[in-house]
């Protein structure tokens, strides 16, 4: 499975951005999809996440702000980012995670968010 991220970009404090997450397949057929960030010196953190039954979770720090959503028949997930703080700059990632007797993980190249004035 091949995911292509689009969307990132700069945007002032309290701004907002869509990420995009494309999928070269079915998306209904990957059991969780989500979105990682990673910024500079620190780990990759999990976003959010949406199972292929719309069930969502977030990250604490992003919760209320950030809504992940999924359009199977666009196979394609996406990452709403509202009210955006300075903290929230990283490269953010697209996975997708599919049982098939083993989990089967999959990566984007990542988009870049900055957030700044």
């Amino acid at each position: 499975v091949q995911l292509v991220e689009s969307g990132g970009g700069l945007v002032q404090p309290g701004g907002s951005l869509r990420l995009s997450c494309a999928a070269s397949e079915i998306i209904a057929s990957i059991d969780t999809m989500g979105w990682y960030r990673q910024a500079p010196g620190k780990q990759r953190e999990l976003v959010a996440t949406i199972t292929n039954g719309d069930k969502t979770a977030y990250v604490n720090s992003v919760r209320g702000r950030f809504t992940i959503s999924r359009d199977n028949a666009k196979n394609t997930i996406y990452l709403q980012m509202n009210s955006l703080k300075p903290e929230d700059t990283a490269v953010y990632y697209c996975n997708g995670r599919r049982y098939r007797a083993t989990w089967y993980e999959y990566w984007g190249q990542g988009t870049q968010v900055t957030v700044s004035s």
